[in-house]
């Protein structure tokens, strides 16, 4: 059985001067590493405590009800980056065994007790949790096991697998197994998630295929009612309609995925003018998720659900995502620094003094422009805080290795498909398998809890 410890130095309650007002949360001093290394620490062990996985007869690496599957990678990834930004090996050994207790018997985040609920968003955040792996050189998996990018690369070619050209024009369905509920959806995350990963992958590895994906992926989108021309990303449309009707619920990952890829697509590119445009427009268009009426326009807010307080288990994260690939973003794009950079910062200041709440004063909210706990707590919520909070040391950090820039996790091409050594799939052709009784009994249940009918879903770097 494995303990967790408590942080060496556990960030004080005092008050964080914010909007001209004093707010008591975790003591945070935005211009000193060693306080926000101690903020993090803080916020890290309070949702660590929410996994149960290192507990005795407990599954490794999941998150206990109500929290998905995919949530746990999301966390795991989380956690990698708190190793990158401020180097506490605290948690390393807990991260690994749960990254690969989920492989599956296939290594490729396809484990059996998955198939009633897994998606293809929740694939790729397993995904984007080992190629993290990958571009920091966290500490490698034991001997015998799959290294970070072949897991990676065998997500890769699964969903590549499964592009789908019987109704849209393309794109991934949200849901993997014919007999889930939103199977007949294309939503903006699995395929953002797709694109995002392609263009991590090319720039890893240097090899063109996936930047075609990646092209491939992001012409698709552009096509449909999802992704407008002024940067607004819509969480999803039906099949039956051919994609023609948007659900227009905006979420901050969507917008954070597509980003992610597109810095990933410009540094790859070395500054191409096209996708220097396109991340030009999306930071405009995460205008919405710094609205005025909450924060003055400096402050993230998730606005589907927070100022409604209909948030469910799983939205309460989705900023963390967003703040996590903004940063990167000013590393593989530096010329978004002066835009990005003030916005992390304020975001910050106001996480941390929602990190005020529980038994232990140190509980983190939800709505980071009010000036008390606002009551929430969870995963997500921790999560978050987390995110934001240690973004702010984005400047003090090495950028995202690659293969040629002592990126030392080794790959393997055919992973997770038969292409005999290169990442090339058939187009059109679909991953299923046979749906045992057991399966049957459980059709319908969805890969998350639904909202709205359907989950609304530095200068200083050098080209690589």
């Amino acid at each position: 059985m494995l303990f967790l410890r408590k942080p060496q130095v556990l960030g004080a309650l005092g008050a964080l001067m914010y909007g001209g007002q004093a707010v008591q949360g975790i003591e945070l001093d935005l211009s000193d590493s060693n306080s926000i290394k101690q903020a993090a620490s803080t916020i890290a062990y309070g949702m660590m405590t929410y996994y149960t996985g290192n507990e005795t007869g407990q599954p490794v690496g999941l998150l206990p009800s109500p929290y998905y599957w995919w949530e746990a990678g999301a966390m795991f990834g989380q956690m990698i980056e708190y190793w990158y930004y401020t180097g506490d090996s605290t948690y390393n050994d807990v991260i690994t065994q749960g990254l690969l207790a989920q492989v599956g018997p296939d290594n490729d985040y396809m484990p059996p007790n998955q198939t009633k609920t897994e998606g293809n968003d929740d694939q790729v955040f397993w995904a984007f949790a080992v190629m993290s792996a990958a571009e920091f050189n966290f500490p490698a998996p034991p001997a015998g096991k799959p290294s970070w990018l072949s897991l990676a690369q065998a997500v890769f070619n699964e969903q590549a697998s499964r592009w789908d050209t019987t109704a849209c024009g393309g794109g991934l369905r949200w849901q993997i197994f014919t007999w889930n509920n939103g199977y007949d959806y294309k939503n903006s995350i699995s395929n953002g998630g797709f694109f995002q990963l392609a263009a991590r992958l090319a720039r890893y590895t240097g090899n063109q295929t996936y930047a075609d994906w990646a092209d491939k992926s992001y012409d698709w989108i552009i096509q449909t009612p999802l992704f407008t021309s002024n940067y607004v990303i819509y969480d999803g449309a039906e099949m039956a309609n051919n994609c023609t009707i948007a659900d227009e619920l905006q979420w901050t990952y969507n917008i954070g995925t597509y980003l992610m890829g597109a810095a990933n697509m410009w540094n790859y590119t070395t500054g191409n003018s096209t996708w220097e445009t396109r991340i030009q427009g999306m930071l405009k268009g995460m205008d919405i998720f710094f609205p005025q009426q909450y924060g003055g326009g400096k402050i993230m807010v998730e606005v589907a659900c927070e100022p409604e307080v209909t948030c469910n288990y799983d939205q309460p994260s989705f900023k963390a995502y967003l703040a996590r690939w903004m940063a990167a973003t000013t590393q593989l794009a530096p010329f978004t620094y002066d835009t990005i950079q003030p916005l992390l910062y304020t975001s910050a200041q106001g996480a941390a003094g929602q990190c005020s709440g529980g038994n232990n004063g140190q509980t983190c909210g939800r709505m980071w422009y009010q000036n008390t706990w606002d009551g929430k707590s969870g995963v997500g919520e921790q999560m978050s805080a987390l995110s934001v909070v240690q973004a702010n040391l984005i400047s003090k950090v090495a950028p995202p290795v690659t293969q040629n820039s002592g990126g030392t996790s080794k790959g393997d091409p055919s992973a997770g498909s038969t292409s005999g050594g290169q990442p090339t799939v058939m187009l059109g052709s679909s991953l299923t398998r046979t749906m045992t009784a057991g399966d049957k009994a459980g059709a319908g249940i969805v890969t998350a809890i639904i909202c709205s009918g359907l989950l609304g879903s530095l200068a200083w770097m050098t080209f690589l």
